[in-house]
């Protein structure tokens, strides 16, 4: 994989996750304490999606870090290459992943 290859790829992964993030903006509020409107229940379902729905954009911001050192990677002209042993990664594990930092042995 290239790294033109790899910086498309990684770009429309980011751009991805950014339009989830989005998507699920509103899952995120705080919900609503007035009973009147929702019942006990439905609040307890409403607290749970919101707590689902922050840890999946824990997730995603955690994948866009990497998304954004391999790019950052891309720059400084390092891509495909461990940065803990330096040796090349395999360009199969690459074509799965294009963010991975490391090769398949020091990973």
């Amino acid at each position: 994989m290239t790294p033109e290859d790899a910086r498309a790829r990684l770009n429309a992964l980011r751009q991805e996750l950014l339009d989830h993030s989005d998507a699920s903006s509103e899952d995120r509020k705080p919900v609503e304490l007035d009973q009147q409107s929702v019942g006990r229940l439905s609040r307890q379902d409403s607290m749970q999606v919101q707590a689902m729905a922050k840890a999946a954009n824990a997730r995603r911001v955690q994948e866009l870090r990497r998304i954004d050192a391999a790019l950052a990677r891309i720059d400084e002209d390092e891509f495909g290459w461990c940065v803990e042993c330096g040796e090349a990664i395999e360009p199969p594990r690459l074509e799965i992943d294009p963010a991975a930092p490391r090769c398949a042995a020091c990973a």
